[in-house]
């Protein structure tokens, strides 16, 4: 998610909604209309401007609990201003105002979405077939527990890292139903520019040398090791949380890294390549 410059002029509400809009669809700021203050239906301005590209501002009917993996636009208590929710469980991802509110005081919220999805395709990853390489690997024994890292481990198709809190089906988002729960991936480059340290992605896996969102519905291998990726590994606000970070949400917003399944039991070592295909 872009850094906007907040729109210099108008009420509170006008200029953060502005702002947040900008963010979610990565414009200027400049391109979104800022309804004057005494506008009586600021609302109506954001729903024609979004109309004329082709989407609209669906309601969310229990903001506070809305899970989705996305940015979608958060008004707080008595529409004072807005801001960008995120993730899976959801916290504040950005407050244009610097408001200093929390996520208990989002009172309602909006996500923008295309008109018709038949005619509408995300912006897709660049295409690369360059390797990668394993440069740690991590576990946690038990939910919240410090991530450790570890030289080598076993891996398991359906349960992941021997060794880890999801193999034995105890991570805070196990699923027994659920598929992306055995590995989690993420690059040490995005790490590096961010100031994050492996341990507090609470990733399995940090790779180097190989964009990973490319990798979504993809076949690759880490080692000799088959792997499928399922979706990306958005951040949440339970990582923010434990991590004692603030920003750490924004931040990973779509850098996360990768959810992945292993299709066949082996090892996995430091130092491992990381190859596109079965």
């Amino acid at each position: 998610m872009r850094t906007i410059a907040t729109p210099p002029s108008g009420g509170p509400l006008q200029r953060s909604v502005a702002a947040c809009l900008a963010a979610i669809l990565e414009v200027e700021a400049a391109d979104v209309p800022v309804p004057e203050t005494a506008h009586p239906a600021p609302w109506t301005v954001w729903r024609e401007w979004l109309a004329e590209r082709g989407m609209g501002l669906v309601p969310i009917a229990e903001p506070r609990s809305f899970n989705w993996p996305g940015p979608w636009l958060a008004v707080l208590r008595d529409e004072t201003a807005a801001a960008v929710a995120f993730g899976s469980p959801p916290g504040l991802a950005w407050q244009p105002l610097g408001s200093g509110a929390s996520f208990a005081d989002v009172e309602s919220g909006y996500v923008v979405a295309p008109a018709d999805v038949a005619l509408w395709a995300p912006k897709g990853e660049a295409a690369t077939h360059a390797d990668g390489a394993v440069e740690a690997l991590l576990v946690a024994p038990d939910p919240e527990a410090p991530m450790v890292r570890v030289g080598r481990a076993d891996v398991t198709a359906g349960r992941g890292l021997e060794g880890d809190r999801y193999f034995d089906g105890r991570g805070t988002f196990s699923d027994a139903h659920g598929r992306g729960h055995d590995l989690t991936l993420v690059e040490a480059e995005a790490l590096e520019e961010l100031g994050f340290s492996p341990e507090e992605a609470r990733r399995n896996v940090v790779t180097r040398g190989v964009a990973l969102n490319a990798l979504v519905g993809e076949r690759f291998r880490i080692g000799s090791v088959e792997c499928v990726g399922a979706r990306l590994c958005e951040p949440c606000a339970h990582l923010e949380r434990i991590t004692g970070r603030p920003g750490t949400l924004r931040a990973l917003i779509h850098r996360g890294g990768l959810r992945a399944d292993v299709l066949a039991d082996g090892e996995l070592q430091v130092g491992d390549l990381l190859s596109r295909g079965a």
